[in-house]
């Protein structure tokens, strides 16, 4: 692939770097994950710190060591979990846009604190799309939907040239260090565990694995005792708690398989899914229960703030 229009070229990809927008949807049938994002806040910040669409594809850095070169004046937006960032070796902050003339190069060390970077292009990231996502999901090895290399273009979809600085306010960036609490909210097959196993889960403090991938999340702590008996595979959602036969629960996330066999007592609200997503293996995590109304409110009210609320403007006004 070519630049033909305002462009990075990859040096080093780090990990994995992969473009995301926020999914595809109506594929399951066919095998298929959802895949996106899997951070929508730090997602939406990169998108509106360029006025970009909702929704345009970023590119998703995972743990940092990426560098690249601009092939031309390019303003950029990075946010996410905490790296050491340097532009043509000078140290530069996060969280706000960053103006590359031609020939510099942007340089990111490994996260320290979160996971998960983006990086915004404006209008978005220009990338094939297919089944109606430019999402990838590598574990699936689907011919042309791979992710990013060295050596590769990242071609933004407009061009603003270098534009005046925009920054997140303070308020709005989150500690990936700070305890998390992720809300279950009850399935169906909730019942069908024991009063103690419930308790346990909500009780007893859960570390992140290494086995923690765009897929999901292994947990370690103290097992449940009783676990019910695998059930006849069905189809299974972002945020599924999986209890395999080892009582250690697995928190199901955007690349997870389409369907599963392991007895579930409920689903992770999709913006705890998120704040999951940036947490590293050794962080503590604890379960609550919610109920479903709870978190759809919330995520309303999240899906609400970055469609009509974010306007530099405002900040600037004092909102």
């Amino acid at each position: 692939m070519s630049p033909s229009a305002p462009a990075l070229r990859v040096i080093r990809p780090g990990a994995s770097a992969t473009v995301q927008d926020t999914g595809r949807y109506g594929y399951r049938q066919h095998g298929l994950a959802v895949g996106g994002a899997l951070d929508l806040h730090a997602f939406n910040w990169a998108n509106s710190l360029l006025d970009n669409p909702p929704g345009a594809a970023c590119l998703e850095i995972m743990l940092g060591g990426f560098q690249a070169r601009a092939e031309t004046d390019i303003t950029v937006a990075l946010t996410g979990a905490h790296a050491h960032i340097e532009l043509n070796g000078s140290a530069i902050s996060q969280w706000r846009t960053i103006a590359l003339k031609a020939g510099d190069e942007l340089s990111i060390g490994h996260s320290d604190c979160g996971r998960i970077l983006y990086l915004a292009l404006p209008g978005g990231l220009n990338s094939p799309e297919w089944f109606g996502s430019q999402s990838v999901v590598p574990r699936e090895k689907i011919e042309g939907i791979d992710p990013i290399s060295a050596d590769m273009y990242l071609i933004a979809n407009r061009n603003i040239g270098t534009t005046a600085h925009r920054e997140v306010p303070e308020a709005f960036r989150p500690n990936y260090r700070e305890e998390l609490t992720l809300r279950l909210i009850p399935g169906y097959q909730f019942n069908q565990f024991s009063r103690d196993d419930l308790l346990r889960l909500t009780t007893e403090e859960y570390e992140l694995t290494q086995q923690s991938d765009r897929m999901g999340f292994r947990l370690s702590g103290k097992p449940m005792k009783e676990v019910p008996p695998g059930i006849i595979s069905e189809g299974i959602a972002l945020g599924a708690v999986q209890i395999p036969g080892d009582g250690q629960p697995i928190v199901l996330l955007n690349d997870c398989q389409t369907i599963g066999g392991y007895p579930k007592p409920g689903v992770i609200a999709s913006l705890d899914c998120h704040r999951l997503a940036q947490r590293l293996p050794g962080q503590t995590i604890r379960f609550a229960y919610t109920d479903l109304a709870d978190a759809q409110n919330e995520r309303r009210l999240f899906n609400s703030f970055f469609r009509e609320r974010v306007s530099f403007e405002n900040f600037e006004k004092g909102m």
